[in-house]
């Protein structure tokens, strides 16, 4: 099932690959905070994202985000759990949709949107030993965006904001390895990056 889903990636990756000399090459290491409803408190989470916009309108992205903390559930809100701590990983391939404003030589402002479907794994351990520790591989999607600000040709500012769902199979009878329903995982991610150009 991991080799499917890398090779989905794959695939979308080199499908939106921009084909004019004149496209622009984007990599974005980044940092932020995770949020994920009432009781578990956010956290921090970094990646990277890299990718390219062709004719500076459309595009693609790979994004690469870790939460290493994310399951450090305080005992005294979760005394089932007593302290469990575990990690996110997201990687998904993504379709770029962003309108510059402003001349490329100059400040410009790029506002998009992004969307797209790859991996969420869960891993969970029990420091208490209360539970055996726990790993899952989910299909997932993400949408969001965010704007862009360059102050100069190569070098810029990102703020970015995302919806993050497993759809993962929920029926352990069901014919297909993966449930086309949006799964029991969800959360949001903001954060901050600094945007190289090329």
């Amino acid at each position: 099932m991991r080799r499917l889903i890398l090779m989905m990636i794959g695939v979308l990756a080199l499908t939106a690959l921009p084909t004019r000399a004149s496209a622009d090459g984007l990599v974005t290491p980044f940092v932020g905070w995770n949020m994920r409803g009432e009781g578990v408190k956010n956290r921090l989470h970094y990646g990277i994202d890299f990718g390219g916009m062709a004719n500076e309108i459309i595009g693609f992205e790979v994004d690469f985000g870790y939460s290493p903390n994310f399951f450090n559930l305080d005992p005294e809100d979760f005394a089932d759990f007593n302290g469990s701590e575990g990690s996110v990983t997201t990687l998904m391939g993504n379709v770029l949709i962003g309108i510059p404003l402003g001349a490329r030589s100059g400040p410009q402002i790029r506002p998009y949107a992004t969307g797209g479907i790859g991996l969420i794994r869960l891993d969970v351990e029990s420091v208490g030993g209360f539970f055996e520790d726990a790993s899952r591989n989910d299909f997932g999607l993400n949408v969001g965006g965010g704007a862009m600000i360059f102050f100069s040709p190569n070098v810029g500012l990102r703020g970015d904001l995302r919806y993050f769902r497993s759809l993962n199979d929920e029926d352990p009878e069901a014919a297909l390895p993966v449930d086309l329903g949006l799964g029991d995982f969800d959360f949001w991610r903001g954060d901050v990056g600094i945007t190289f150009r090329f």
